[in-house]
């Protein structure tokens, strides 16, 4: 073939896949016209339903529905995820418009057009990768030696679409046996030198198909059944799908007079036989999700850590092997995702985006070729991506006021009690937004223990801040005083507590709110998530004789509340009569830790510095009145338990099967009190399974266990420092059980629950 007619059919396939055109080559004298086709049946569709203002995937229904009506596409499916859950699936319009319209369902089987290039065929040669069976760098002839003649391109280099083979071949060429149709592909001009640049190549990855073929000696048909779709239990996903599967896919065009359904659209995988390495696969928005999670767990069912870092890199041309990252196909791809997102589209309209760092997956499956191959979507799924990546990142009460213009406190004089770590989504500081507003004045800030900068120990002193006065909550006041709110109408509050009684920002809050509450003031709380969740509570309730600044309100050791949830039930417990005002968090679910909310973790204390240790901290922190070490100090602090006589491997042997948490021996020298410079043995503490993980029990085990190794040396009576439970108390120095010693605060956790559930705010 000459060089200028390849050159159309590159151009052709690379226009198909960026959803332009479709490439339509014909190589036989041109079929009789199909017949006459009777338009559709006037089916007038039931109305979507009304928008629910508490469904935060609201806007996807908007999008998907306009887009329909608009004739982009007769229907999709929509499935949203994390590793572990599903948090969205959605069927939308039709699958079939003609010969008589049918509705979209969340399981129609859909021609995946080119998502076969990296879900069927990049996988393969990455598990075969993995085995030693493929070097990425060794010279595609190697494989395949009817490719010696060429310049030497690499497997690498196919899978990045930068091997120098021209987009497609003629279609009659995929009618050949594979044999000769490799020494079809050998006899080829490249269309650059390999490596040079990226050309969006079908033909690269039928060579990859072959590739897999000898050196497994399986059609790739039959490898991915074996190696992927049965592993993952992707029993919808296949080549050449069974009657069964046939009867619910989505139809797209008319071939020889014929709607295909379950037939493949492409050409040239039609001519080969319906299994190609560029596509051929079907499969079902449930499937895709299973494979999706599957790489967000880091494609540990399939290939090794190593492998699936490569396997998902970019490469200097904005794609990875076998994905797209960030090239100049990626018209799909959301603003939103970020740098480590990977995704792929295919021609028939399917699209699926894997963002590893957000934790989220989101796969689009349409027909939007059916019925006559004019859809376009590709707009709509970036569109969707946007919306989605919104959908489930929450937004904080700064967050949602600044989207207000701070409407809600137009013309307020503010005192800001805060510190640096309360930040909105962008990264500026709650105070710099206020400093930034047009409508209120900023007048005073208030700082919480750990200061202004959220990493002072100690006392903190008074200070200013860009021309504001900055008095301090820890130190010689614990509230505001009237010098301090002089000329102040409105208490804002912005601190991100950790989710446990005795973390201190709740106990500085309801102070504050108190004295608004006698000088008439109005405070309003800027609300963030509980880091360790909103369902569970855990631990006993603190009775009022014990109340103190640390443990200051009749809470449970694990409250499961937001900072707004808590003032109101402090201003409802406290009588105060108080112009309380929450601003209310957006996408944020009860039982989200910190980590699935998409915000970034800025240490609210210095000891805090990131989500793990928030989530040992009721357990280890539990432990710090007592005379051991809890990691202050050192690398990894509320990670770990120390003393210089405490023998680490006794303990954690003691502790192995602690639900949900696993312990290993350590060493650590702490550099703060106490044993501050001391070499001390360690046990180390990493939760494993979060639903599993009873801080409270596991704090009370490590005291126990370290009592029965260690006896008289370790001061357990001081756990009730922090723990707050004479009558738990008596049990443990009686050596009773765990079970037993919280039996004792069953009762009074279990009227907390109730009352706790009149003050809750979010689902």
């Amino acid at each position: 073939m000459g060089s200028s007619r390849a050159l159309g059919f590159s151009l052709l396939a690379i226009a198909a896949c960026a959803g332009s055109h479709r490439p339509t080559l014909p190589v036989a004298p041109p079929a009789p016209p199909p017949p006459v086709v009777a338009p559709p049946p006037v089916v007038v569709p039931p109305p979507p339903p009304a928008p629910n203002p508490d469904d935060p995937f609201a806007s996807i229904d908007a999008a998907a529905n306009e887009a329909i009506e608009q004739g982009k596409m007769p229907g999709c499916v929509v499935v949203v995820g994390r590793h572990d859950e599903i948090l969205f699936e959605r069927a939308y319009g039709s699958r079939a418009l003609v010969p008589e319209r049918l509705p979209m369902r969340i399981d129609t089987v859909f021609d995946l057009a080119s998502l076969t290039k990296p879900i069927a065929t990049a996988t393969s040669i990455m598990i075969l990768v993995d085995r030693g069976k493929i070097d990425l760098d060794t010279p595609a002839a190697k494989y395949v030696p009817e490719l010696a003649k060429l310049p030497p391109f690499t497997v690498r280099q196919l899978l990045m679409h930068a091997s120098g083979l021209p987009a497609v071949t003629a279609i009659r060429d995929y009618a050949l046996d594979r044999p000769a149709l490799m020494k079809r592909l050998g006899d080829l001009t490249l269309k650059h030198q390999p490596g040079e640049k990226m050309v969006y190549s079908d033909t690269g990855y039928v060579v990859l198909e072959e590739i897999v073929r000898r050196t497994t000696g399986k059609s790739l048909a039959e490898f991915t059944q074996q190696e992927i779709f049965d592993r993952l239990s992707m029993s919808d996903t296949s080549f050449l799908p069974d009657a069964a599967h046939r009867a619910r896919a989505a139809p797209t065009e008319m071939r020889d007079g014929i709607w295909l359904q379950g037939d493949v659209h492409d050409p040239r995988a039609h001519a080969a036989g319906g299994v190609a390495g560029h596509a051929g696969l079907f499969s079902t928005p449930a499937d895709l999700a299973r494979y999706a999670q599957a790489m967000l767990d880091r494609g540990r069912a399939l290939v090794s850590q190593k492998t699936y870092d490569t396997f998902t890199t970019r490469q200097p041309n904005g794609r990875a092997l076998g994905w797209d990252i960030d090239s100049g196909f990626s018209t799909h791809r959301s603003a939103l995702l970020s740098p480590r997102a990977f995704g792929h589209g295919g021609y028939t309209g399917t699209a699926i985006w894997i963002d590893p760092e957000k934790d989220l997956f989101f796969v689009f499956l349409s027909n939007r070729v059916h019925p006559d191959g004019k859809g376009l979507v590709n707009p709509l799924v970036a569109d969707l991506g946007t919306r989605i990546v919104q959908s489930v990142e929450v937004k904080t009460g700064i967050d949602v006021l600044r989207a207000e213009a701070f409407e809600r406190l137009k013309g307020a004089r503010i005192a800001l009690v805060t510190n640096a770590s309360a930040r909105a989504k962008d990264g500026t500081t709650t105070i710099d937004a206020f400093r930034a507003a047009q409508n209120v004045t900023l007048k005073a800030l208030f700082s919480p223990e750990h200061g202004l900068e959220a990493k002072a120990e100690g006392a903190i002193a008074d200070a200013s801040y860009g021309g504001v006065p900055v008095y301090s909550l820890y130190g010689e006041r614990f509230s505001p005083t009237s010098d301090s709110l002089s000329d102040i109408d409105t208490i804002v509050v912005d601190l991100q507590d950790a989710g446990t009684r005795f973390y201190t920002y709740a106990s500085t809050m309801k102070r504050a709110m108190k004295v608004a509450a006698d000088r008439h003031l109005r405070f309003v709380v800027l609300d963030r998530p509980d880091p360790i969740g909103g369902v569970d509570v855990q631990g006993p309730v603190l009775t009022t004789a014990g109340a103190n600044f640390v443990n200051h309100h009749a809470l449970p050791v694990r409250h499961g509340m937001t900072m707004g949830e808590l003032a109101a039930l402090f201003a409802d417990d406290d009588k105060l009569t108080v112009k309380l005002d929450v601003v209310r968090m957006q996408n944020w679910r009860r039982k989200d830790y910190f980590d699935r909310t998409g915000l970034t973790w800025v240490s609210p204390s210095p000891n805090l510095r990131n989500v793990a240790e928030v989530v040992n901290y009721p357990a280890i922190g539990l432990l710090e009145g007592t005379n051991l070490s809890v990691g202050r100090g050192t690398e990894t602090p509320f990670e770990v338990v120390a003393a210089p006589w405490l023998d680490g491997d006794a303990i954690a042997k003691r502790l192995a099967g602690t639900p949900g948490v696993a312990f290993e021996p350590a060493e650590v020298t702490p550099r703060a009190a106490p044993y501050s410079g001391q070499k001390c043995g360690a046990v180390r503490m990493r939760v494993t399974d979060r639903a599993a993980f009873d801080p409270i029990r596991t704090g009370l085990a490590i005291a126990l266990a370290i009592r029965g190794v260690h006896g008289e040396k370790f001061e357990i009576e001081k756990l009730d420092r922090l723990l707050q439970s004479k009558a738990a108390m008596a049990l443990v120095s009686a050596g009773k059980s765990v079970d037993e010693i919280e039996a004792v605060w069953s009762e009074a956790l279990a009227a907390f629950r109730t009352k706790r559930e009149r003050f809750l705010l979010y689902r």
